[in-house]
């Protein structure tokens, strides 16, 4: 392993893992670019997928609170989304998966241009079962078709008025309940081999330091902050998901 993967192998995690740490999604967006320059697509989905799911750990430890208060707002996320999963894998024979992610990318930087600067952020207090689970099950479809499980629910989550804690509460465990989905499937498909793991002995320790400091600015923001970052991520999302798509 030269000195030049070893960095990008340890910025990658850096990013992701801090990211991780401050938000509870978005991983990917900020670690799969460090990784794509020095190992294959597979082997650099399959290491951020793990590296989400082990450093999110973390996270779901300081919301432990609110996922033991509500579990049955969770479960009606999480449910759906599980069942989404396969559907959006079935769907990636029948669509044109680059379409669809550019147009999830243009949604996704509207939304976030036009609220993540307002003075004033959306609010929708009332209870929806509903349409949390159509919003669980559609994350879960675009999981498994465009790999972007967590930007419909980011959007979603950050209209509500709850704490930092409770929104975190939804968004760690079913982001860490999809990509563990991922994670076993590309364990069938021999995604971890020796690179992979070679490659992991760097990413984890230092994901696992760089999502501490996360979850230390974290425990800072204030809950208002908190859904302004979900706003503003979603943004950052939408302009990654086009600029990889485009170029």
């Amino acid at each position: 392993m030269t000195a030049d993967m070893i960095l990008f192998l340890a910025l990658g995690a850096a990013a992701g893992g801090f990211i991780n740490g401050l938000s509870g999604t978005g991983t990917a967006l900020f670690a799969l670019g460090f990784y794509l320059v020095v190992l294959p697509p597979t082997t650099s989905v399959a290491i951020v997928a793990l590296m989400s799911v082990l450093v999110g750990l973390q996270g779901l430890w300081i919301v432990r609170a609110s996922i033991f208060a509500r579990p049955d707002r969770l479960a009606r996320f999480i449910l759906p989304g599980l069942a989404g999963v396969p559907l959006g894998l079935l769907l990636l024979d029948v669509i044109d998966t680059g379409t669809l992610r550019i147009g999830i990318a243009v949604f996704l930087i509207v939304y976030g241009g036009y609220f993540g600067f307002r003075a004033a952020l959306p609010s929708f207090s009332r209870k929806t079962p509903v349409i949390d689970v159509i919003v669980g099950f559609l994350g879960g479809v675009l999981g498994g078709t465009a790999g972007v499980s967590g930007a419909l629910p980011a959007m979603w989550l950050s209209v509500r008025p709850w704490t930092k804690s409770e929104t975190r509460a939804v968004m760690q465990p079913l982001n860490m309940v999809i990509l563990s989905t991922t994670v076993t499937l590309l364990f069938f498909k021999g995604a971890y081999d020796q690179a992979a793991v070679n490659a992991l002995m760097i990413t984890i320790p230092c994901g696992l330091i760089a999502a501490q400091v996360g979850i230390m600015v974290f425990r800072r923001l204030s809950d208002i902050g908190f859904r302004r970052l979900l706003i503003l991520l979603t943004l950052a999302m939408g302009a990654g998901l086009l600029l990889s798509e485009l170029t």
